[in-house]
């Protein structure tokens, strides 16, 4: 272990304008522990390093391990929803594996300096880079005091690797803060193919009013059905070229490689690209044909889609969260996991709880409530700030009423890339 001197609240006031912000990165080890190193933005020249043993990072993540629906080789999607479930539909287990990741993986000369500022009324902003074993960590719900977790504390933020972020092709697309919004929701997937249906109810309210709040600005090739996208590849991308922001709501699988990764639109058979047919009906925009085909993307991107921020785990990072980052945007949210949608939620929640519990909150708009904040978050002037202090707001109602309304199952799996 290295520990520097602590960069001081003056290194920042000789910056003004600017508040402290701190780039952590993690490593994997051989061994199964960690390094991880440190840097603040004001003071380059101070790295910090840290290890974290093996069996304090292997304890940490079983606890954790069961939390994260993402079905496990030969485990339906039902199976490992409601494994998930048992820790993240549970406050008191969800505290506990929340306090022990806080505990395993975030070191305490970290936490004394994300202190020094917090005291001096200055909030940091924490931007951290994971590594594959740590691919789908919550860190902003990581519970580091009572009732207080680490987006109380900063404001989080993923870094994206610096071979993405400074690679000498990419030039971030300039803000466009009242341009339009091209918003693609459920789009439809030819075939009849299992698993690829709505993401949201037939009739949404919450993300109807959203859609048409946006008025002139909204970009959509279905206008009498905005929450039911028909759009392909090619429509997609000339919407795209001038766009102020884009906004997918809908279904991603992961590939073998990160580039790999599929999002999926109207696409048939006919469509140009890289990835072989499903269900003999459908070809996938991989992650692949938007780095490589160059393609001009807004500056800001939200994925809300399963496991679309998955980047991290592969020994590549560079899934769909880096292939829109190399092609202009600037922040990037996404999904760490597997998302419920909100009928599953009502599933997950009767299967706890049973249908005449008090304690419910059904019809439940978990995905939709997470789909109108991300909205907002990449309306704000800061959507890093926006969607951090949306996220603080459900966990003190889930720290406060364990209702699953605010479980973390949703809000938790949103993290924004930014650089």
């Amino acid at each position: 272990m290295v520990s520097l001197t602590v960069p001081g609240v003056q290194d920042v006031a000789e910056h003004a304008g600017t508040r402290p912000t701190v780039q952590v990165k993690y490593v994997d080890t051989n061994s199964g522990g960690l390094w991880v190193t440190w840097r603040w933005e004001h003071a380059l020249d101070r790295p910090r390093l840290w290890g974290i043993q093996p069996a304090q990072v292997a304890g940490a993540l079983a606890a954790f391990r069961p939390a994260v629906p993402d079905p496990a080789a030969g485990e339906s999607l039902r199976d490992a929803m409601l494994r998930s479930w048992r820790v993240l539909g549970d406050l008191d287990r969800e505290k506990e594996v929340a306090w022990a990741l806080a505990g395993a993986l975030l070191p305490q000369p970290l936490g004394a300096e994300l202190n020094h500022f917090l005291e001096r009324s200055l909030r940091p902003h924490l931007r951290i880079q994971a590594s594959a074993a740590l691919a789908t960590v919550p860190w902003e719900a990581l519970r580091v005091d009572e009732g207080e977790r680490v987006v109380h504390l900063a404001d989080v933020s993923m870094l994206l690797p610096a071979s993405v972020r400074n690679a000498p092709t990419r030039a971030v697309t300039p803000p466009r803060p009242a341009g339009p919004v091209v918003a693609t929701v459920n789009p439809v997937v030819p075939g009849a193919i299992d698993g690829f249906g709505p993401v949201t109810r037939r009739s949404e309210p919450l993300v109807e009013r959203m859609l048409a709040g946006l008025g002139d600005r909204l970009r959509v090739t279905t206008p009498e059905a905005p929450v039911r996208s028909l759009v392909n590849r090619d429509q997609l991308r000339t919407l795209l070229a001038d766009a102020g922001r884009f906004l997918y709501v809908g279904h991603v699988t992961q590939g073998a490689h990160a580039l790999g990764t599929s999002l999926h639109l109207t696409d048939g058979p006919e469509a140009h690209g890289r990835a072989t047919l499903v269900g003999g009906t459908h070809r996938p925009l991989l992650a692949s044909d938007v780095a490589l085909d160059g393609w001009v993307v807004p500056s800001r991107v939200a994925l809300v889609a399963c496991a679309s921020g998955g980047d991290a785990g592969y020994a590549d990072p560079t899934g769909l969260v880096a292939a829109f980052a190399s092609r202009g945007a600037e922040h990037v949210t996404a999904a760490r996991w597997t998302l419920p949608t909100d009928v599953g939620i009502e599933m997950l929640a009767a299967s706890s709880l049973g249908p005449a519990s008090t304690e419910s909150s059904a019809p439940y708009e978990n995905l939709a409530r997470a789909i109108v904040a991300v909205d907002a978050a990449h309306e704000a002037d800061d959507p890093v700030a926006a969607l951090g202090a949306w996220q603080r707001e459900q966990a003190d109602a889930w720290e406060r009423t364990g209702d699953p309304a605010y479980s973390p199952v949703v809000w938790a799996a949103l993290t924004t890339a930014w650089g």
